[in-house]
C-alpha cells in the first residue's frame, strides 16, 4: 500500500514549481558550464579543510532544473517510505484508508515540493534507489536567483554552494556507515507509526490543528509535530542532531575552506545570513508549517557545535564524530559541545 501517491505527488510539484529566474540561453549554459566546473574544483579545499577523503571516482556532479530536484526527492522519500508501506501492507488499516491517505498525502507532499524546489541550492543524493549512483546537485536556477537577490559576485558565490555541497558528499563517501545508520533512524521512526485507521484519522486532526495555530501566528506549531508520537519524538530528537551536524559541518568547512579562493567570502556570508533571517510574511507562513524554521536553526546550532570542538581539539579531534554512531553528538550536546567532549574522552 503506498502512503503517498509519488507519481501524483512528483506530477503536483513539478506542475506547481515556478520555472525560474529569467536567463538568455548563453547565460544558463554559462551558468551550467561553470558550476560543473566549480563542483569539481571543491574536492581539494574539502578533503584539505576536513581531513577526510571520499572517492572521487564516486565524485558525480549534477546540474539541474527544480523539476529534476523534485523528481529526485521523490525517489529518495519513496525509499525512506518503503518500510512503512511494506508494514501498512501487514497491518489490519481500512481497505479504504491507504487509498484516501496516499491522495490527500499526494497534494500536501506535492505542494510542500513545488514550493522547497525553489529554495534549496543544493544537495547530495544520500538515499537513491536500488542500483542507481548518488549524486551532488546543484540546482541552478536557484542559484542564479540568489545570488541575483544578494547581488554578489556569480562565480564567487557558486563556489561557496560547491563547498557546502561537496562536504555533504564528502560526509556520506568517507564515512561508510552513515547512510545506513541514517535509513535505519528513519525506519525506526516509521515503524513506530500505529498504523491503525483509528489513529491515522486522529493524527490527521491533529495536523489540521497545527495548521490553525500556525495560521493564527501559534509559535512553536508545526505539522511534523502533530503526527508525532512521544516513541517518535525521542528518535526525531536523535535525527534532528544527526542533521544539524550534517548541515552545521558543512557551514563550518564551506566558510573554512573559502578565504582563499573566494575574495567576496565576507560579503556573501552576511548578506546570505541576513536573507535566512529575514523572510517575507508569506515565507515565515511557509516556514512555520513545514517545520523549516527548525532546519535553519540545525545550521547554526551545528556550526557552533563544530566551531567550539575544533577550536578545542582541532579538525583530527573533531573527527572521531565520524567513527562510529556512538561518538555522535545527541541533541543535548549539540547544544553543550562541552558534555560531547567530556563523554567522549576529549
Amino acid at each position: 500500500m503506498a502512503v503517498v501517491d509519488w507519481d501524483a505527488a512528483a506530477d503536483i510539484a513539478v506542475r506547481m514549481v515556478p520555472a525560474g529566474p529569467t536567463t538568455t540561453a548563453p547565460e544558463a549554459n554559462q551558468a551550467v558550464a561553470e558550476l560543473t566546473e566549480l563542483a569539481a574544483a571543491a574536492v581539494q579545499p574539502v578533503r584539505k579543510t576536513t581531513g577526510m577523503v571520499a572517492d572521487v571516482g564516486e565524485h558525480r556532479a549534477a546540474i539541474v532544473d527544480r523539476p529534476e530536484w523534485i523528481r529526485s526527492n521523490v525517489t529518495g522519500m519513496r525509499e525512506l517510505l518503503l518500510p512503512l508501506e511494506d508494514r501498512l501492507d501487514k497491518s489490519d488499516a481500512p481497505s479504504w484508508l491507504p487509498s484516501a491517505a496516499g491522495r490527500v498525502s499526494a497534494l500536501e507532499f506535492g505542494l510542500a515540493l513545488s514550493w522547497v524546489a525553489t529554495k534549496v541550492l543544493g544537495q547530495y543524493e544520500a538515499v537513491v534507489a536500488p542500483g542507481s549512483s548518488n549524486r551532488l546537485l546543484l540546482v541552478a536556477p536557484n542559484i542564479v536567483a540568489t545570488e541575483r537577490q544578494l547581488d554578489v559576485p556569480p562565480r564567487d558565490f557558486r563556489m561557496w554552494v560547491a563547498l557546502h555541497e561537496e562536504t555533504h558528499r564528502v560526509q556520506f563517501g568517507a564515512v561508510p556507515w552513515l547512510e545506513a545508520h541514517f535509513r535505519t533512524e528513519v525506519e525506526s521512526l516509521l515503524l513506530e507509526m500505529d498504523t491503525a485507521g483509528t489513529d491515522a484519522l486522529k493524527r490527521l486532526g491533529a495536523a489540521v490543528v497545527a495548521v490553525i495555530k500556525v495560521l493564527r501566528g501559534a509559535s512553536g506549531a508545526t505539522i511534523i509535530d502533530a503526527i508525532q508520537t512521544p516513541a517518535q519524538r525521542e528518535i526525531f530528537l536523535r535525527l534532528t542532531a544527526l542533521m544539524s551536524l550534517l548541515e552545521g559541518h558543512a557551514d563550518f568547512v564551506m566558510d573554512a575552506a573559502g578565504p582563499e579562493i573566494i575574495p567576496s567570502l565576507p560579503q556573501i556570508r552576511t548578506r546570505f545570513d541576513h536573507r535566512r533571517q529575514s523572510p517575507s510574511a508569506r515565507e515565515g507562513l511557509i516556514r512555520r508549517l513545514l517545520g523549516m524554521d527548525a532546519k535553519l536553526k540545525q545550521y547554526s546550532d551545528g556550526r557552533r557545535f563544530v566551531a567550539e570542538v575544533v577550536a578545542d581539539i582541532g579538525m583530527s579531534g573533531f573527527n572521531r564524530v565520524w567513527e562510529s554512531p556512538q561518538m555522535l553528538p545527541s541533541a543535548d550536546e549539540i547544544a553543550d559541545p562541552a558534555r560531547w567532549l567530556a563523554r567522549t574522552g576529549q
